[in-house]
This record gives structure tokens, sequence and C-alpha cells, in this order.
């Protein structure tokens, strides 16, 4: 694994070398005898070599310099401006020449990319673990993933059965009040009517020629229970009557028959619907 960012680098350091010594050979080797170029091109190539060592050698210490860097950069940049100076002057191939004028910089930006792969290269054991972890985390994650889809499809299925249960308890109750309202508008019909009253009327008591009694309609809506009747002893008609008349008259506007009917057995007293229901007729 190293082999893959150390190898391009020290190829491109040395053909960047190798350019950077030519060019210094034929650019200076007409104005400045040859054995100058040389020292001036070995120069070049020995100081960037030498900065280079002694960044590999602290990098290796897990150690780093800023002036070192500097100073190598500034080699680097000084052999990619020969390189550059030569382009720009040369009769032929100017352009050849400058297409391999970023050698240089490249060559540094390699070492660069090497240093940080060395700076986070971790063991074959720390990238099993990590890969452990990783798969641990996805295996924590799928299986997370099918439990909410789980309990979602649950979660539906309750609702859908819930709704269901919840329709057919409404059409059952609309059903069952349909069914009232029929039986309901059958007892109006048979209270409203003259022959009926009167057929009933003669069931439960004597009937005055020509008066037929008023029937009333049982009630039909939410009731309140009734208390157990204590021992006590039943009240008389006409104290039934008068203890009625005076729950009716306790409020103005008078009570109605329920809102006395409650507050007559709230206060202790004990009769049966029936005489109670008569004793509210006789009283009003």
């Amino acid at each position: 694994m190293k082999a893959k960012t150390v190898l391009p680098a020290v190829a491109m350091t040395a053909v960047s070398m190798v350019l950077t010594l030519a060019v210094v050979m034929m650019w200076l080797g007409r104005a400045v005898p040859w054995p100058v170029a040389l020292v001036v091109g070995l120069g070049i190539d020995g100081g960037w070599l030498a900065t280079l060592a002694y960044e590999r050698r602290l990098a290796a210490q897990g150690d780093h310099s800023t002036p070192v860097t500097v100073v190598g950069w500034c080699f680097g940049l000084l052999a990619a401006g020969v390189l550059i100076a030569h382009a720009l002057t040369a009769d032929k191939s100017a352009g050849a020449w400058l297409a391999v004028a970023w050698l240089p910089i490249a060559a540094k930006a390699l070492w660069l990319v090497h240093g940080l792969w060395e700076r986070t290269a971790l063991t074959p054991a720390a990238l099993g673990a990590i890969r452990g972890i990783r798969q641990e985390a996805r295996d924590e994650a799928a299986v997370a993933r099918a439990r909410l889809r789980a309990e979602a499809t649950t979660e539906e299925t309750r609702l859908t059965a819930v709704t269901e249960a919840g329709a057919r308890v409404a059409r059952v109750q609309a059903k069952t009040a349909q069914t009232l309202s029929r039986a309901w508008s059958t007892l109006e019909t048979a209270r409203d009517g003259e022959d009926t009253g009167r057929a009933l009327t003669s069931v439960t008591r004597p009937v005055t020629p020509g008066v037929t009694a008023h029937w009333d309609l049982p009630v039909w809506g939410p009731s309140e229970p009734v208390p157990a009747l204590e021992s006590a002893p039943a009240l008389s008609d006409d104290a039934l009557d008068a203890v009625v008349d005076q729950i009716r008259h306790s409020q103005d506007p008078a009570l109605s028959y329920r809102e006395m009917a409650a507050r007559f057995r709230a206060t202790g007293h004990a009769a049966s619907e029936v005489r109670l229901r008569a004793a509210w007729k006789r009283v009003v």
C-alpha cells in the first residue's frame, strides 16, 4: 500500500531533477562554462533533494518543521521557474518545454500526498476493527428499520380493525336508532289518536263520558338512577302533594317534573314513580 504513493512521488522527483539539470546545462551553458552550469543545476537539485530527505526523516519521527517545508517548496518553485524561463526563451519547442514545467510542483504535491497518507495510515488490525464496527452499525440500523416497519404494519392492522369495528358499531347504532324512531312514531300516533287514547284510558281507570284523559309518552333518553328507597313511612296523598308543590315552586320559574323528582328523592323522601307522577299531575 505504501508503494502506491511513494513510487509516483520518487519517479516524478527524478524526472524533475533530470529536466532541471538538462535545462540549466542548455540554458546557461551558452553564457557560462559548462562546469559552472553543471554546478548550478546540481545545486538546485541537491538543495531540493536535501530538504526532501530531511522532511522524510522528520516525518518518520512523527515531527514536522515549517522552515524546512518552506525551503523545500522554494527549491521546487525555483526549479519550475527555471523550466518556465527556458520555455519562454527557447526558439524551438517552447510549448513542449512549457508543458513539462509543472513537474517540480507536481513532485512536491505527490510528496505532500504521501505524507498525508502516512499520517492517516492504519494497521490491518485497526482496519479490521473499523470494518467490524461499521458492519455492526449497519446490522443494528437494519434491525431497527425492520422493527419500525413491523411496528408500523401492526399499528396499521390495529387501526384498520378498530376502524372496521367502529363502523360496525355505527351501523348497528344507526339501525337501532332507526328502529327506535319508528317505534316512537308509532307510539306518538297511538297517543294522538282519539279512539286509542279513549281505549287506553278505559283500561286504566273509570272514564268520564266525553272526556279522554291525557296519556304521556314514555321517557326516551338518558335516565337518572333512582336511589334505593329507605325504610321510611309512606307519605299520604295530601302530604305528597304538599311536598311536590313546595319543591316545584322552590325556584322561579317552576321546576320541571324531572328536576322536581330528583330533588324529591335527594331530600330523602320515598314514593313510587306512579304516586309521584300522579301527585305532580294533581299539583299542576
